[in-house]
């Protein structure tokens, strides 16, 4: 069908009508490329939303929600009913036993303990490293894992009367109510000082308020990193009814914690310098110096290791504990554990002897 012609009125010349007439097109194609951008610009805005919304707004709620769920089939973890819990067995990158390996090469007093060559993957020393134990403040080793999983180091935390809610006389890094510091300082009072007031603020800042939280969180880490023999009641380590690990269990946390470039930096300072604001606002600063006696030199060393650092633990129940991570002359790294030395006088040269079977080549 022919397009319908204007009728050119008999006032208007020929000239001036042909004018109106090319005029009256342009604004008819104007309003029609205007019409086709909105609709474009109405389409690029629809596809920004629904990306916006499934890539940024969706995939972080989902990234908020998995961790804390317990109930779900998620890094390996499955579960069977209320009480059958049970990792998917995996060996790629760990090394794993299921009996006592070599028990007879060393006599030492402490309930566990293990030699575990990391780049081998081979277990070079176990002793009873499966029976249930109280661990102490190597508890820390899981708080500082979960921390540094889901948190934000440079996040400032405000602390509150959660740190009084600990044994007195237990280690603390001196925090007061109203002290601002960031997560990061916090876990500096925790690996270093092995600071229960660090360790309940961590937990209540992670646990978006929640300490209870919090420790869900490191009962489903372990999980998913293999710590079936394990379950924890607080972040600090001190002993409660069902808060217990194993020599293996231990060896896990400190195998995945060691991927952390932070945590390596903590365990192996002998001190750390916190500057922070109080509850005034004024400046204030703590030094908190390490309870590793290897690293303040109140311990020696075997001759065929370098010591590098790691985690200290004591109460009545758990007696004196230890996880380290040392290093061959070579560089090659090793994780030993004790658990339940009978004091801290005998830790150290038990220790040694674990230390002893680090092979002398490389």
């Amino acid at each position: 069908m022919a397009k319908k012609q204007l009728k050119k009125p008999e006032y208007y010349t020929q000239r001036e009508w042909n004018r109106i007439v090319k005029r009256e097109k342009a604004q008819a194609r104007a309003a029609r490329n205007l019409l086709i951008l909105a609709i474009l610009m109405l389409l690029i805005a629809a596809v920004l939303i629904y990306v916006v919304w499934f890539y940024v707004l969706r995939s972080h709620d989902s990234g908020l929600r998995m961790p804390y769920n317990m109930d779900s089939s998620v890094f390996g973890i499955h579960t069977q009913g209320e009480r059958m819990v049970r990792a998917v067995p995996f060996a790629d990158g760990l090394c794993v036993t299921e009996t006592d390996v070599d028990a007879d090469a060393i006599f030492i007093s402490a309930a566990e303990a293990a030699l575990f060559d990391v780049s081998s993957e081979e277990v070079i020393y176990a002793k009873n490293i499966f029976e249930h134990r109280s661990p102490a403040s190597l508890t820390k080793i899981m708080t500082a894992l979960v921390a540094l999983k889901y948190a934000n180091m440079d996040d400032m935390v405000t602390v509150d009367e959660a740190i009084y809610d600990i044994e007195s006389e237990s280690s603390v890094c001196e925090l007061h109510v109203g002290d601002r510091l960031t997560l990061r300082q916090l876990l500096y009072g925790l690996l270093i000082a092995s600071g229960n007031d660090a360790a309940q603020m961590i937990a209540k800042y992670v646990g978006s308020g929640s300490i209870d939280r919090f420790v869900g969180m490191m009962n489903q880490t372990a999980l998913e990193i293999g710590a079936t023999h394990t379950h924890f009641s607080n972040a600090h380590g001190l002993t409660a009814s069902d808060h217990y690990t194993c020599a293996y269990d231990v060896y896990l946390m400190l195998n995945a914690a060691m991927k952390y470039d932070l945590f390596m930096d903590i365990i192996q300072r002998q001190n750390y310098y916190a500057e922070y604001t109080d509850a005034s606002g004024d400046p204030y600063a703590m030094t908190w110096e390490t309870t590793d006696h290897y690293l303040t030199g109140e311990a020696s060393k075997p001759s065929n290791v370098i010591i590098y650092g790691g985690k200290t633990g004591t109460t009545e129940d758990a007696g004196a504990c230890l996880a380290l991570v040392s290093k061959d002359l070579y560089g090659n790294p090793f994780i030993s554990v004790i658990l339940h030395s009978d004091s801290k006088e005998t830790l150290y040269p038990e220790m040694n002897q674990v230390l002893s079977l680090v092979p002398s080549s490389g």
